[in-house]
């Protein structure tokens, strides 16, 4: 098959696509033909040799980067999942996912059916951002309907869909963004919109429930400004001082994302339902990844990456 892989890490230019062997799934598992691989921040930033690469043997090249798939099952072990059903999952986190390539196996406790309306470029897009999302509200913050939230980075690949899943369970939303995001924001139903270029969050939010920080240390310690005593603060990325939050009362975590079939399967239901959205800025063939991953980079995207396979 063609992979795009590494063999050390470093800068983009490090993402040879190649012939690489088509892996065998041991049993239980499945075989995807990938159809489209979503594209993270933890992607770049493990392939230079930081993100994930702890969770690693000392030298896993070569090495397939990649979680975020959608495809067809090729080879089935199991009857949840019959050979030919489109399936989206985030696979193998935080371990080797090797998504960037024609063929991934697959635990089939991280996969669910695709959303009959998405096709596979969407659907690709969505696993690991859209999981996050959910666990950071639902699982670690138990978001309550009524609720004053903040969200950093709105417009981003995990902001955009914590925003819908947000105002989908009730939450007043308030989201920080730049001016040329403000009225793709109010579409998904931002309450109010700050625009962290000309102004300061901690002026003009006021006082919130919780908040959930995608951007880094310092937006997290600058949060605990406006989350009320007895309030959250979930961080995706970089963390507030502990003693800081706890000496104002405020629960903060920082949480990693775990694969979720089951979660995926209910969030599937809800974009069947037109509730949420993924937005896919930009898709790059495979063989491209590099272009990909420098755009990523820059941290000011809309939405997701998707490569095409």
């Amino acid at each position: 098959m063609k992979a795009v892989r590494i063999h050390s890490y470093g800068t983009p230019d490090v993402l040879v696509y190649e012939d690489a062997p088509t892996p065998t799934p041991d049993p239980g598992q499945v075989l995807i033909r990938v159809h489209a691989a979503g594209i993270n921040p933890v992607d770049y930033k493990t392939r230079a040799g930081n993100g994930i690469v702890g969770n690693f043997s000392a030298s896993p090249f070569p090495l397939i980067l990649g979680w975020d798939v959608a495809g067809v099952i090729e080879a089935s072990g199991t009857s949840e999942f019959p050979n030919g059903t489109p399936v989206y999952g985030m696979i193998g986190f935080p371990g080797v996912g090797a998504a960037y390539a024609e063929y991934a196996v697959a635990d089939p406790h991280e996969l669910a059916r695709m959303p009959r309306n998405l096709d596979f470029v969407n659907a690709a897009g969505l696993p690991l951002a859209v999981l996050t999302a959910w666990q950071a509200l639902f699982d670690a913050g138990n978001l309550q309907p009524g609720q004053r939230i903040l969200i950093h980075a709105a417009a981003g690949g995990v902001g955009h869909l914590a925003v819908q899943l947000a105002k989908w369970h009730g939450a007043y939303v308030i989201g920080t963004a730049s001016r040329a995001n403000e009225q793709y924001l109010r579409t998904l139903g931002v309450d109010q919109f700050i625009d962290y270029t000309t102004q300061r969050f901690e002026a003009e939010a006021g006082e919130v429930d919780f908040a959930l920080n995608t951007v880094d240390s310092e937006i997290a310690t600058r949060s605990l400004d406006v989350v009320k005593p007895g309030g959250k603060l979930i961080s995706i990325t970089g963390r507030p001082d502990p003693s800081l939050a706890a000496a104002r009362n405020i629960e903060a975590q920082n949480i990693l994302v775990k694969g979720n079939g089951q979660q995926l399967a209910q969030i599937a239901m809800l974009i069947e339902q037109g509730i949420i959205k993924p937005m896919v800025e930009t898709t790059f063939p495979l063989a491209e990844a590099a272009k990909a991953h420098l755009l990523i980079e820059t941290g000011h995207t809309r939405g997701k990456i998707v490569l095409t396979v």
